[in-house]
């Protein structure tokens, strides 16, 4: 038995995937495979890299492999079927057990010959019939899956993606949400893909019920200033969830994608987020195997602790609305270099204390608050906490993204009156930059900065998921 590792070297690939020049058109399974090992081409590079600088694991993008925007027709000669893991199989070495899968046996063979665990994203076809009522028309289920194979080539891990993005109407929901973990001897690992992460099913699940010390996320993720670019949001949830968390996202300009990480609970070890060049990028750095052991774990948080237990900084006369990613927020703007600031909506206050290093007159700070359902490319409850920079000193531009700024701050404490425990907190500075060791959180809810930041600052921001409200999903809610 290999004796357990206190820590491990985790990899992430991001990937500029190379595209299919058109999806609306069938093609034969020959010329799918064909540009699939472009693909994995590109990949068994990056794996054998990460490899050679001792990774344990590396995790490849969601579409790395075949791509986006397929009909359900034109993705199916890319799918392969993939059987659940208890079968004890190593396609590399008996590449015929099942039907034809090259994939998986390439993958398969990756990972054996570099004793790496590797992380893909494939299709899964699985055959149905009209005793299942949800049979689709053409016989078959399709769906966005991830794999794990180990450091032998064994299929360790199966996933059915279960929140599908609105794009992906090539693929179906499977029947109930997968809680797919696997133990190795660097800890135990939970694997969920993309859009999933902003559901309780399975992300939630994992972590706090199933105690994952990692979590695998292979991700095609568009970044959505202020508060949802990739890097950003996914060093909060992993604060917030108290995990690590290896993110691999694809690079592409004209979907807005970049941003892949290796997080952990105390902040990221390493972060990439590129909008210049479209080149794959290789991401390597050491992580606890068991977070929660850890001396530096961080503290359990009341988030709503001192909010509540404070008065309203400030009337409510000058407030105004601005919308964020189609949510409308109640905004108030900081018109002094510094001072204390409520805004407040529905069941929601917002207290900020500040200190502005200087005031740039021809920028603009607010204090937003919103607590209602989000409607845009799935429905979920939020409560957000946010400071943030306009876009212009037009306060109409408030919640319109922005990468750059010039307003340093001395200090920030930003509080809310959250209604669940779900919190994300983030700090985004000039150039979507992460700012690790910058900040901490309190264990009354608090996230404060009493030293300043090394760049000015775009947005901080308590992120709250209140999964508790949440409206079915959309699977659940069928007849």
């Amino acid at each position: 038995m290999a004796c357990a590792l206190d820590s491990y070297i985790a990899a992430v690939y991001e990937h500029s995937v190379i595209l299919s020049e058109d999806t609306k058109i069938p093609v034969s399974p020959e010329d799918a495979l064909m540009l699939m090992n472009k693909n994995m081409d590109v990949l068994e590079g990056a794996i054998k890299a990460a490899a050679l600088q001792g990774a344990h694991i590396i995790v490849t993008p969601e579409d790395g492999i075949y791509g986006w925007v397929f009909t359900r027709e034109t993705i199916y000669p890319y799918l392969e079927d993939i059987p659940d893991p208890q079968v004890n199989w190593i396609p590399c070495t008996d590449p015929d057990r099942f039907a034809p899968a090259p994939v998986q046996e390439r993958l398969s063979c990756m990972a054996r010959s570099n004793a790496i665990y590797v992380v893909a994203n494939i299709g899964d076809k699985k055959p149905c019939n009209s005793s299942d009522p949800k049979c689709p028309s053409d016989g078959h289920y399709q769906y966005n899956t991830d794999v794990v194979f180990d450091s032998e080539g064994k299929l360790v891990a199966r996933y059915h993606k279960y929140n599908l993005f609105v794009t992906e109407t090539q693929f179906d929901y499977p029947k109930e949400p997968e809680f797919v973990t696997f133990n190795t001897t660097f800890g135990k690992f939970g694997i969920f893909t993309c859009a999933d992460i902003l559901f309780h099913d399975p992300a939630v699940v994992l972590v706090s019920k199933l105690q994952v010390d990692t979590v695998l996320f292979p991700t095609a993720w568009m970044n959505t200033l202020p508060l949802l670019s990739a890097s950003q949001f996914h060093s909060a949830w992993a604060m917030g969830m108290g995990v690590n968390f290896l993110s691999a996202n694809t690079r592409n300009s004209s979907l807005d994608t970049t941003g892949s990480g290796i997080y952990a609970p105390n902040g990221p070890r390493a972060f990439h987020y590129n909008t210049e060049t479209e080149n794959g990028h290789l991401l390597v750095a050491e992580l606890s195997s068991h977070p929660r052991l850890s001396p530096t774990y961080p503290i359990a948080v009341n988030w709503s602790s001192y909010a509540t237990s404070i008065k309203r900084f400030s009337p409510d006369d000058r407030n105004f609305s601005g919308v964020i990613y189609f949510d409308k927020f109640t905004f108030t703007e900081l018109t002094k270099p510094e001072g204390n600031r409520t805004v407040c909506q529905k069941d929601l206050c917002c207290h900020l204390s500040y200190r502005m290093v200087e005031k740039q007159e021809d920028e603009v700070y607010v204090l937003g608050a919103f607590d209602g359902l989000h409607v845009v490319e799935g429905e979920y409850y939020l409560q957000i906490c946010t400071l943030l920079k306009c876009k212009s000193t037009d306060l109409k531009t408030c919640g319109q993204p922005v990468a750059t700024a010039h307003t340093s701050f001395d200090t920030f404490s930003l509080s809310g009156t959250f209604g669940t425990s779900y919190i994300f907190p983030e700090v985004l500075l000039t150039g979507v930059q992460l700012a690790p060791g910058e900040f901490q959180v309190l264990s009354d809810g608090r996230l404060i900065n009493q030293n300043g930041t090394s760049k000015p600052v775009l947005s901080v921001t308590l992120f709250g998921r209140w999964y508790e409200k949440d409206p079915p999903h959309p699977q659940q809610a069928f007849p």
